[in-house]
């Protein structure tokens, strides 16, 4: 029996120091959804050479691109469960209807009122990071990715008229705003998951895309784009998150420099990012798609019927009150 107890005791110190050591002795992985080499996995490669050499080797990442590890909704809940440690991407409605809110269209107007608004310290930001502390997942950076818009494979149809019907079917990520905002300007909308919208585009399923901007379909839906419209659809932002759990066993002085890290990684991809947005357009165009042209006054009319239109439903379905709260606290 002493024998026994003895070699249980050495079994739970040996677990304890597992949990304890064991985030300092493997490989963290993070997931993200676009192809190798594109803005977003060469920003978290800068992220796995810097954090490596600012914790001395403590802490070690591997970046897994495309999806390697699942669907963004999937990938999610993985992070939230610590079955992928970390995750750069759009935060998932699935699990939590509220996470529509970061995402509603029309929300901000430019960079200078987004920068505002989805920065540290901001009331919508603390929204998000509030969402997802409820599901065991921490914050430690936000990645802006640029305003939206709609790429076709089809010749678009009255692109500045939100009244008209165009006949034309959108893939749309599965959130209701971006279904009602396809439906309410004239679009069919279908939601299908990121990881088939090429496919779905391709086979004819679908006549285009929205949800993305042009990074994401210069990324991953150049060779069936062939007009894009610039509508500011919605403001885009991506989440850099790590399982709680993971976060709470670092050291002090660990979790200080991993903050930093993901501190300089934010900052440097606002100070890029809107370039880059004009650049992709650019690589759009050059690819052989059309930039179709629409001014500021067919945006501002497609804005107000949506924020008529589509924004009391959606915080219907989030909770009237608790949403109307992070609306009333955006920053002009």
């Amino acid at each position: 029996m002493t024998k026994t107890f003895r070699y249980s005791l050495m079994a739970l110190a040996g677990c304890f120091v597992l949990m304890i050591g064991g985030a300092e002795a493997r490989t963290w992985k993070i997931s993200h959804v676009r192809p190798q080499g594109t803005a977003i996995d060469n920003d978290l490669r800068w992220f796995t050479d810097t954090i490596k050499e600012t914790t001395a080797k403590k802490i070690r990442t591997k970046v897994y691109p495309a999806s390697a590890l699942g669907d963004y909704t999937v990938v999610q809940e993985r992070v939230s469960l610590g079955a992928v440690d970390m995750a750069c991407q759009p935060p998932s409605s699935a699990a939590d209807k509220r996470f529509q809110l970061p995402y509603f269209p029309y929300m901000v107007k430019n960079w200078e009122q987004a920068r505002k608004n989805y920065s540290p310290g901001a009331p919508l930001r603390g929204t998000v990071e509030m969402l997802y502390a409820e599901q065991g997942i921490k914050l430690i950076a936000a990645w802006p990715v640029y305003f939206g818009g709609i790429a076709l494979n089809t010749a678009p149809v009255a692109q500045g008229d939100p009244n008209a019907a165009k006949g034309i079917k959108l893939r749309v990520p599965p959130m209701k705003t971006f279904q009602l905002m396809a439906d309410t300007t004239g679009y069919l909308g279908t939601p299908i998951p990121f990881s088939d919208a090429f496919t779905a585009v391709q086979t004819g399923v679908v006549d285009g895309v929205i949800g993305s901007g042009a990074e994401g379909y210069y990324a991953s839906f150049r060779d069936v784009t062939k007009y894009y419209i610039p509508a500011n659809t919605h403001f885009e932002v991506w989440y850099f998150i790590m399982n709680q759990e993971l976060y709470d066993t670092l050291s002090p002085e660990l979790q200080a420099q991993l903050n930093q890290v993901a501190a300089e990684f934010e900052q440097r991809r606002w100070d890029a990012a809107e370039a880059d947005q004009k650049a992709n357009e650019k690589r759009l165009a050059d690819s052989g798609a059309q930039i179709v042209a629409i001014s500021d006054a067919e945006i501002a009319a497609i804005a107000k019927k949506i924020q008529t239109k589509v924004w009391p439903v959606v915080l219907k379905d989030v909770g009237k009150a608790w949403g109307q709260s992070v609306l009333d606290a955006i920053i002009k």
